[in-house]
């Protein structure tokens, strides 16, 4: 009879702990801003049970249930809670407790809430992790992960993980980089092209070929030790049809179905297009990004707030300082405003960059915090910072241009000449490439000097450089080829690499070169508060050079750029309203003294100066 009440008490415990498959979020923070808590609950047939907490601090305000009963979305009070763990009981029509749940409510940081996001004191480092280092072979592939390691295929699961990250810290740190943006690296279940991680099938959980939610947090650690930033790629508008949530929607509405699959028209424009119809305004944005990421639909409440809330435990969870957030455009653009002001009411000074790949100024300004351009339509997204991606695509040609009316190094002046329509200038993206372009050391056939011109004009100009790993040596790659090809391995981030370019002896010495510059570059720029935040003034290129300085109250730096392959003169009396009370600079490149009393300075063929003025 014992024998038999035992295995009754063990039945009865299993089956009460599969009741409860999955709550999330799976922790929350007393004292947040965001103290109203929702909590999606999932089990089977778990809305046939009624919800009950015992602890008077905690308040059920709302209990929702869908047409799926394995879900209820649980609403709480949380105002007046004190951290610990609170007990959900669950019941069948007022009778006693079937099972409960535990909750746990933790102690915020009280740092956090004041936590300052990346701005443009820093150089942000773009790093497509499956592809940079590989630093624990152990989790190259995992058992309850479809996609295993392939390094051969271009366009699978290579083994770059969080550790490999960690461990060359001192590389970036050498180079001058102070924020790292990864590529996402949430759950991404695919079966196949999973390493990019754009659709995940997991938003609580890092994948596990990277690491565990742990060695994350700890990577934001190791950064934070160097007065490194850490910026997550978030993703609001899709998963992956492999997310258990898609696999069992909790509503019809969770996704935009037409009904079922219609692929985005990819036409942002018609987000504030005055003219356009709404079936193209649909077809943008509720239609998927592709066949296999399905549209969330942020006009759903429970949706949206899942979101925030998410978005905002990763953010608490990790300590980090930003987001990127991927295809910021395609969403529902009243949802994602919701979505940015709730985090930015969390954290006030924090950072968030939206990726809206656009054709001109006017387009990408629109979508920046208080634009303009957006309030004639009484519109505001809340976003701090947007992406130039108009300076993207002139610096993909125009090392290799010739002076005239409209080629050259007057298409890089004319951009900045669009820069009234930004509400925040300094707040704005500026980068070569990233991930989804051409390479930039591959469009220019690998010239040194195409390099140096671009990395000196993001460095000094205004705004946030971003640079995409590998540049700083050489990194090549044709998107023609596929995605793969712009994604290479990061050469001596596998054991077994025939070279290490993390380190000098393992560089060429042209990759030596591009990192000597780079370095010297980076790490002036870091401490140069005249360009993080002065003013910017230029003057209309003439044959191919192009003169702007960057100036406060307290110092001036003159920059100039020689898109000649031949030496110019540089006749200097043009910028006597610039050079007023200065006699002397120092380049900081060639640390060389530069007169600045006499006429005229002379510069080589494709070659930048960067003056200190004095």
């Amino acid at each position: 009879m014992k024998r038999l009440a035992v295995i009754f008490v063990l039945f009865f415990s299993i089956s009460i702990v599969a009741q409860v498959k999955k709550v999330e979020p799976p922790f929350w923070w007393v004292n947040m801003n965001h103290n109203q808590l929702e909590l999606m609950i999932y089990g089977e047939k778990i809305s046939q049970y009624k919800p009950s907490i015992e602890d008077a601090t905690i308040l059920i305000t709302g209990v929702t249930t869908t047409e799926n009963e394995n879900y209820i979305f649980l609403n709480l009070d949380l105002s007046k809670a004190t951290s610990g763990t609170f007990k959900i009981n669950f019941s069948k029509k007022g009778k006693r407790t079937n099972f409960s749940y535990n909750y746990e409510l933790k102690e915020r940081n009280q740092d956090s809430k004041n936590r300052l996001g990346f701005d443009s004191s820093d150089i942000v480092y773009l790093i497509m992790p499956d592809r940079f280092a590989n630093g624990n072979p152990e989790n190259d592939s995992h058992p309850d992960l479809t996609e295993k390691l392939n390094r051969s295929d271009k366009g699978g699961r290579h083994g770059g993980d969080i550790q490999g990250i960690v461990d060359n810290l001192d590389y970036l740190e050498e180079m001058g980089v102070t924020a790292i943006w990864n590529t996402p690296m949430l759950e991404d279940n695919d079966a196949r092209g999973s390493y990019h991680t754009y659709a995940q099938s997991d938003v609580y959980k890092i994948d596990a070929r990277y690491g565990t939610n742990n060695d994350y947090k700890n990577l934001a650690s190791e950064l934070h030790k160097r007065d490194m930033k850490l910026i997550m790629d978030y993703v609001t508008n899709h998963w992956g049809a492999e997310h258990w949530m898609i696999q069992d929607l909790p509503t019809y509405s969770w996704i935009n179905q037409f009904p079922g699959y219609a692929n985005s028209n990819y036409r942002m424009t018609t987000q504030y297009d005055i003219n356009a119809s709404e079936i193209d305004t649909k077809y943008c944005v509720d239609g998927w990004f592709v066949r296999t990421m399905p549209d969330l639909n942020q006009r759903n409440p429970l949706v949206l707030n899942y979101l925030i809330q998410n978005a905002i435990w990763w953010i608490e969870y990790a300590s980090l300082d930003g987001l990127r957030v991927d295809t910021y455009s395609y969403g529902d653009k009243e949802g994602i405003a919701k979505w940015t002001k709730a985090i930015i009411d969390e954290y006030p000074n924090f950072n968030i960059v939206g990726e809206a790949w656009l054709n001109t100024s006017a387009a990408i300004s629109y979508w920046q915090k208080d634009s303009k351009i957006a309030a004639i339509q009484n519109y505001n997204t809340y976003l701090p910072s947007v992406m130039d991606f108009t300076l993207q695509g002139v610096l993909s040609s125009v090392f290799n241009e010739k002076a005239s009316w409209n080629e050259g190094v007057i298409r890089i002046y004319e951009n900045f000449t669009n820069d009234f329509m930004y509400p925040n200038i300094n707040n704005v993206f500026v980068f070569a490439e990233n991930h989804d372009t051409q390479r930039f050391n591959h469009l220019y056939k690998g010239d040194n000097d195409a390099y140096k011109l671009a990395m000196t004009l993001i460095s000094t100009t205004r705004g946030i450089p971003q640079v995409y790993y590998g540049s700083e040596i050489g990194m090549q790659g044709n998107k023609d080829l596929g995605d793969g090809d712009i994604r290479r391995d990061f050469p001596g981030g596998w054991q077994g690499d025939p070279k290490n370019a993390f380190t000098k002896a393992g560089r060429t010495e042209k990759q030596q070169d591009l990192f000597n510059f780079t370095s010297t570059l980076f790490n002036w720029r870091k401490t140069a508060e005249v360009i993080h935040t002065g003013e910017l003034k230029h003057y209309i290129p003439e044959n191919n050079v192009y003169v702007y300085f960057r100036y406060n109250n307290a110092k001036s730096v003159m920059v100039i750029i020689n898109n000649n392959q031949n030496k110019q003169t540089i006749e200097l009396s043009r910028f006597a309203e610039s050079l007023k009370g200065f006699t002397s600079g120092k380049e900081i490149l060639s640390e060389e003294t530069i007169d600045i009393t006499k006429p005229e300075i002379q510069i080589e063929g494709k070659k930048a100066f960067v003056i200190e003025l004095n």
